[in-house]
C-alpha cells in the first residue's frame, strides 16, 4: 500500500512539474525580452526605491517604486512595460501586480540585465 501511493506521489510530481516546464517555454518561446527591451515602444520602469534608482539604473528607465506601482497603472496601460530591480523579486511582483490590470508587461530581473541588453550590439 504504501508503495502504490509513493509511486501515486511521485507521479504527481513528475506531472506537475512538466507542466510548469511547459509552460514557461512556451512563454518565453513567444516573447524575446532583448527585442522588447531594445524596441523604441518599450516603457522601462525600475521599481526599486528612489536612493537606488539615483545610483544606477538602465538607460531611459523611469522610477516607479513597487509601492507605487498600483498608483500608476493608469499611466503604463497600453504600453510595453519592462519592469526590473536588484535581484528580480520586486521584478517578480511588478509583473504580477500589472498582469492583474491588464498590463503589457515584460519582466527585465534586474537593472544589469536590463543595461546590458542594451549594450549588446
Amino acid at each position: 500500500m504504501k508503495v502504490k501511493i509513493s509511486a501515486l506521489i511521485l507521479t504527481s510530481v513528475f506531472a506537475l512539474n512538466s507542466c510548469k516546464t511547459k509552460f514557461i517555454e512556451e512563454n518565453s518561446a513567444k516573447t524575446n525580452i532583448k527585442e522588447v527591451v531594445k524596441s523604441s515602444d518599450a516603457v522601462l520602469v525600475d521599481v526599486r526605491v528612489p536612493e537606488q534608482y539615483s545610483e544606477a539604473t538602465a538607460k531611459g528607465a523611469i522610477n516607479i517604486p513597487l509601492t507605487d506601482l498600483q498608483n500608476n497603472i493608469d499611466n503604463l496601460k497600453g504600453k510595453k512595460v519592462v519592469v526590473f530591480c536588484n535581484k528580480g523579486i520586486q521584478a517578480d511582483q511588478a509583473v504580477e501586480i500589472l498582469q492583474k490590470n491588464g498590463v503589457e508587461v515584460y519582466d527585465g530581473t534586474t537593472w544589469k540585465n536590463v543595461k546590458a541588453i542594451q549594450e549588446e550590439k
